[in-house]
């Protein structure tokens, strides 16, 4: 399985592979046809009610991860968990996101869960 991480505002590039938006709110400033992404994982993305909580405070950074996991874990998003891992199986997935902060985003947590699969 193959999957990396990258900021959307950074220029796409050949080894991405199919790039997907884990965010649940679009990127400011960028232009849809400037993303080349494959999807908008909106549905996998932590709740606004999560999202607002975490405001992308790391002292809030393992309970965001815990509370994080634990909405991933419903059946209808296990379902497009499956979906996801089985095209990373397939090739590359950029799980691309907005946040400045490369250590301290959703996306990282998405990506592990679905290398844990």
């Amino acid at each position: 399985m193959s999957i990396k991480l990258k900021r959307v505002y950074d220029p796409p590039t050949p080894d991405d592979g199919q790039r997907f938006l884990a965010d649940r709110l679009w990127p400011r400033g960028l232009k849809k046809e400037e993303a080349h992404l494959a999807g908008w994982l909106r549905e996998l993305a932590p709740s606004d009610e999560l999202r607002r909580w975490f405001g992308h405070e790391a002292s809030h950074w393992a309970e965001f991860q815990r509370r994080y996991r634990a909405e991933l874990e419903t059946p209808e998003k296990e379902r497009l968990l499956r979906q996801l891992a089985e095209k990373a199986q397939a090739g590359t997935v950029t799980l691309v996101f907005a946040a400045r902060d490369s250590e301290h985003n959703n996306a990282l947590v998405l990506k592990e869960t679905l290398e844990r699969r």
